[in-house]
């Protein structure tokens, strides 16, 4: 039997922290796991900033593969050595059958600072009856903390296995409002459903009647009902919009039913063929592109994605 996530979780953070304060952490899990009590837990998840600091949990490759045997879809890749201690004692609460966990949960939430909101939501597909905890993420997404936001949405396999297709659809159209990138939501492409895509058709033509430009990412999620509606949004891309637009379009193409609209579009962006048959052109390197080039920042007044060049 393989490691679970709460015996990664300890391996790495002893591994890390020093002397003291592993054993500080050691301590409070075995305390915590022969009492759940919520005051013995308050003081664990309280502290763990104070006693383990928080920088950067150090993950190998391997220990990201080790993480994804342990429970598919988990990618701690960018968490901090205080919010992975909490995750833990959060799973440890989990799992204490004298209260549902949705109530500590919710309870949590309504006073948590930032730091505790990310432990809660990064660790949601870590709980016991993730299924009970639903609403709760639906509503951590209402935020325009973009740090907050992305807890719930980047790198995390809940919301593609426990959410329907309305909060889904709201997730993916709420990233681009809050200008967070698409491209490290899970299940992005297996989630793609033929509202979504008139949805941000919809407001890819409402920003350009605001003249105002569109992130590439949007034409993934349009792909796969590329239509002939859709065809003339691509058109107009191919014709007005930027490099990196149009290599988005393209490989948005490669998911579009067969056409004669599909054939005429894919001629006209021929020279990403090769790019994108090579694995040179991913919706990785898109996100990278529109980083690298300064084509995605965020405004602070309103939190939008802005193209720039």
């Amino acid at each position: 039997m393989g490691d679970t996530p709460s015996t990664l979780l300890r391996n790495w953070i002893t591994r890390q922290a020093p002397p003291p304060a592993a054993d500080w952490f050691d301590g409070q899990i075995d305390k915590l796991l022969g009492d759940p009590a919520q005051k013995t837990f308050d003081i664990a998840f309280g502290m763990a900033p104070r006693k383990l600091g928080k920088d950067d949990l150090v993950l190998s490759a391997e220990d990201l593969a080790a993480a994804d045997a342990a429970r598919s879809g988990w990618n701690p890749a960018q968490w901090s050595i205080d919010v992975a201690a909490r995750v833990c004692f959060l799973i440890a609460l989990s799992k204490d059958p004298s209260q549902p966990f949705a109530a500590r949960f919710k309870d949590l939430h309504r006073t948590a600072d930032l730091g505790e909101l990310l432990a809660l939501f990064s660790g949601l597909s870590l709980y016991a009856a993730p299924e009970t905890l639903v609403d709760l993420a639906a509503g951590g997404l209402r935020t325009n903390i973009k740090a907050e936001f992305e807890a719930v949405a980047h790198r995390n396999p809940f919301p593609a296995e426990q959410f329907a297709i309305n909060p889904w659809n709201n997730m993916v159209l709420k990233a681009l409002f809050v200008g967070v990138l698409l491209e490290p939501i899970q299940g992005l492409d297996e989630r793609a459903n033929p509202e979504l895509a008139r949805i941000l058709s919809d407001y890819a033509h409402e920003r350009w009647a605001a003249d105002r430009l569109v992130s590439p990412e949007l034409w993934r999620c349009i792909g796969p009902f590329a239509g002939d509606e859709y065809l003339d949004d691509f058109r107009r891309v191919v014709a007005h919009g930027k490099p990196t637009e149009k290599k988005a379009v393209a490989l948005a193409l490669t998911t579009a039913p067969p056409s004669a609209g599909k054939d005429e579009l894919c001629a006209a962006l021929s020279a990403y063929a090769e790019m994108i048959a090579s694995g040179a052109l991913t919706w990785r390197a898109i996100a990278d592109e529109m980083l690298d080039n300064s084509l995605a920042i965020t405004r602070k007044l309103n939190f939008e994605v802005e193209m720039t060049r």
